[in-house]
């Protein structure tokens, strides 16, 4: 590896990344000028040296490991790093190097190529901080909308159900003075009363179905019983509840886990009613390694999760995000014709957050 020529010093000092050379002893035979401009040392400092005499003692060391790892291994390897540049500010780098191999195919030397990626960084970064700002805010949406929903619920149950109620009674004085009436007047009367009864049935079932007092008075156990109860009798769609979990747990449960859930199954128990087609839905919740586990099964005509997935169906989203508001997952297994599977998993309580993720990786390159 002693002779390169100006071929090769050419084609290095044309890549804007900075690369290099090495032998097998790990001392630098050819570097462009990005790579010198990057080390802050003249050229002749750094040809002949080794990575312990051209960067930090600790960099330096570093680097002598990746190399004796690729000369011994053979193979090419990648990493980022953060370590400083020119001007002293710590940057990140996509490094990746390769062993480099004589006619023969033995190994001479190392190749290497280092790409600066902080500017991609702090997108990421930007990114991640985004989306869990959104998250923050769909999680305060959801429980606004929880909030608005049972005082909606309230007020129709309380306040138009009284009137409501009233309205009856007060047919029903009418019907009593019959001698002042006509036949055709009494007629109407009793039909007048049978529509008051059927709006009074839809205020009662509207305002359960915003928010069922069942959830509040007598925790998710109850409500999951009479959610299931009231979808069978009303879309004649045989659905079993599997409460697997001890009632203990189950009271347990803060009122944020238990609305998700709830949520969730009354969302799923709707596409398989009017999407699936399904002649019959399991609801199955159970607990194992301090996780609640749900899962919503029908057989249903099934669909394309793919197509859904990236579909205008917001359904799908919404119980995707409840359950990652709780440091859970959901997942949807589906094809056509086979039915269709939600599968939950919620912690039982609230994760602590792991803060470790964002850390800076240490340098293992050049």
């Amino acid at each position: 590896m002693e002779n390169y020529g100006e071929l090769h010093r050419a084609i290095l000092n044309n890549i804007p990344d900075q690369a290099w050379l090495k032998d097998t002893e790990s001392r630098y035979v050819l570097v462009n000028e990005a790579f010198i401009e990057a080390c802050g040392r003249p050229e002749k400092d750094i040809i002949g040296s080794t990575p312990d005499k051209v960067w930090s003692p600790e960099l330096g060391q570093v680097y002598l490991d990746t190399d004796r790892a690729v000369l011994e291994g053979g193979q090419r390897r990648r990493y980022e790093e953060r370590r400083p540049g020119p001007h002293g500010k710590l940057l990140w780098f996509d490094t990746v190097k390769m062993p480099v191999r004589d006619a023969d195919g033995s190994i001479v030397g190392t190749v290497g190529i280092s790409r600066d990626i902080t500017d991609l960084k702090r997108t990421e970064t930007e990114l991640r901080d985004s989306r869990s700002q959104l998250r923050q805010l769909s999680a305060w949406l959801q429980s606004v909308r929880e909030s608005e929903r049972s005082r909606i619920s309230r007020e129709l149950h309380d306040e138009l159900g009284q009137l409501l109620s009233g309205l009856r009674l007060g047919l029903n004085y009418l019907e009593t003075q019959a001698r002042a009436l006509t036949f055709g007047q009494i007629d109407h009367i009793g039909m007048l009363k049978g529509l008051v009864d059927t709006t009074m049935d839809a205020v009662h079932r509207i305002a359960s179905d915003l928010r069922p007092p069942v959830l509040d008075e007598l925790g998710l156990h109850a409500a999951l019983e009479w959610l299931t109860e009231s979808f069978t009798q009303r879309n004649a769609l045989p659905c079993e509840l599997r409460l697997n979990m001890p009632d203990a747990l189950l009271g347990e449960l803060d009122a944020e886990r238990s609305t998700a859930i709830f949520r969730i199954v009354q969302e799923s128990l709707t596409n398989a009613s009017r999407h699936g087609h399904a002649s019959r839905v399991v609801v199955e919740l159970d607990a194992l390694d301090d996780h609640c586990h749900l899962a919503i099964a029908d057989d249903g005509c099934g669909m394309d999760t793919s197509r859904a997935a990236s579909g205008p169906r917001l359904g799908l989203l919404g119980m995707r995000e409840r359950a990652l508001m709780l440091g859970g997952q959901l997942s949807v297994t589906s094809r056509p014709g086979h039915g269709t599977r939600v599968s939950v998993r919620i912690p039982l309580r609230h994760a602590v957050a792991n803060t470790a993720a964002n850390e800076a990786s240490p340098p293992c390159a050049s």
